[in-house]
């Protein structure tokens, strides 16, 4: 535990006054017994320094004048560097160098010349008194600021330190968010569908159920699997609450469906007619890019299902430069954003961004309503590159 400020300052003011303490009564100038005033200043210089932090400049400056007082009254030689060895630290500690060199030169300049003017010889004063009065003055400077300058280094340490860690706080939080916003999506992609083709085959199956047992019974299994199917979905989205928050998780979970779950998807719509049309070479697709290409195909049958009013859909699946999307319905073509269906196209679109692809989804001329997907055929190796145009 370290000492505090008041402490470390009553220990400096303690030491001053103890240092010229000793240097009085070593050198008491032939007197039987060292006079009361050198002591009294001795007190006084060791009290200046309890103002070293708040009047570093004014306690450097009260020093010095007071030691030329203190030679003025005669009053027993001290020298210069140890009485004022304590403010000249301070006052660099706190910043203020130039004052305390200015000082010191002052001082060493002043005693020099009335030195000079008793008759001291030059060769002595200037060769080694005040040569090692210099040195000692330049010593406690240099040391208060260097005390200082590691001070402000260890302060903007502690101030990257801490930065960092708001960075990388941020950073978790950001791809925590990415990671809510990919569980959201998947959510929204399996309950949607899966609720909107339960509605659909429970209609279906109502509506048969007096008169073909077959067809009743044929949509109950429909409603079984694609229940059955949404819960084992639905457990691999959940997992990934399990994982830890910092790992970001771009792609969708293990076992999420690709585009070779086109034809059961399809026949989970029931009594929409739906048509598959594929052009090219199919290739085969990263995990990411194959899972999204089917919750794209997967919302766009949803949105027809549920807000279109539609009697006929088409997906185009284009392999012939990358992998172009497009479902297309005959339906009323209006904002499905107004019928509920924002939602939907705002996470597709996302998707699709963070592949580095390009989505447009709006009514098209003629009737009818139409999405359109472009993704990479390969896995992107970083950040988002793709631009959304999204007409709802």
């Amino acid at each position: 535990m370290r000492p505090s400020a008041g402490v470390v300052d009553a220990g400096i003011a303690a030491a001053v006054t103890a240092v010229i303490a000793v240097a009085v009564t070593a050198d008491v100038g032939g007197r039987s017994a060292p006079p009361v005033a050198a002591y009294l200043f001795a007190v006084g210089c060791g009290a200046l320094m309890l103002l070293r932090r708040r009047l570093p400049v004014a306690m450097l400056l009260v020093t010095a004048t007071g030691l030329m007082v203190y030679y003025a009254a005669g009053l027993p030689p001290i020298g210069l560097a140890v009485p004022v060895a304590g403010a000249l630290f301070s006052a660099a500690e706190a910043g203020r160098q130039w004052w305390a060199a200015g000082v010191a030169t002052a001082m060493l300049a002043l005693s020099g010349y009335f030195r000079l003017a008793e008759g001291d010889d030059p060769a002595y004063l200037f060769g080694l008194e005040l040569t090692s009065e210099l040195g000692l003055m330049v010593a406690m400077i240099a040391l208060g600021d260097g005390l200082r300058s590691r001070r402000l280094l260890r302060a903007e340490m502690r101030h990257r330190e801490a930065r960092a860690a708001a960075e990388r706080e941020e950073i978790a939080m950001r791809r925590m968010q990415e990671e809510r916003l990919g569980i959201a999506r998947e959510l929204h992609d399996v309950l949607a569908h899966t609720v909107t083709v339960i509605s659909l085959q429970a209609s279906v199956g109502a509506e048969a159920l007096p008169g073909d047992p077959v067809a009743a019974r044929s949509s109950l299994e429909a409603i079984r699997q694609a229940g059955d199917e949404a819960m084992g979905e639905l457990r691999a989205t959940l997992g990934l609450l399990r994982r830890d928050a910092g790992a970001p998780t771009p792609e969708p979970p293990a076992g999420a469906a690709g585009l070779a779950a086109l034809d059961r998807l399809i026949a989970a719509t029931g009594a929409l007619p739906v048509t598959l049309r594929v052009s090219g070479r199919p290739a085969p697709l990263p995990h990411v890019v194959d899972a999204t290409a089917y919750r794209v195909v997967q919302e766009a049958l949803t949105n027809t299902l549920r807000h279109a009013g539609a009697t006929r859909a088409w997906i185009d699946l284009d392999y012939r430069a990358g992998l172009r999307i497009t479902v297309t319905d005959d339906g009323r073509g209006g904002d499905p954003a107004a019928a509920g269906a924002g939602h939907g196209l705002r996470g597709m679109a996302e998707r699709v961004e963070l592949l580095g692809g390009m989505m447009h989804a709006g009514p098209r001329q003629g009737g009818g309503f139409q999405v359109q997907v472009t993704l990479p055929t390969a896995a992107p190796a970083g950040g988002s590159a793709g631009r959304t145009a999204a007409l709802r």
